[in-house]
């Protein structure tokens, strides 16, 4: 059986998580983008694979360390 090199799964708890995250912030899409450079709607949606760059990257935007956006999933 081959492997999966995709986790779709957890793409979607990280998208959902990241969503939360902005909205917690009360900040639009198109606001996160305007700032960091960043259509986060792919990620938020689970369809994109994010990387750990970018995902250091916006939770500095947000104000959180890793350890607090992961806290739940």
């Amino acid at each position: 059986m081959k492997s999966r090199r995709i986790d779709e799964d957890a793409m979607v708890k990280v998208a959902k998580r990241l969503k939360e995250v902005r909205e917690s912030k009360g900040l639009s899409q198109g606001t996160v983008y305007i700032d960091t450079d960043y259509n986060i709607g792919r990620l938020e949606v689970g369809k994109t694979n994010i990387s750990i760059s970018t995902l250091s990257i916006l939770c500095k935007y947000y104000g959180i360390s890793f350890e607090e956006f992961f806290k739940g999933l």
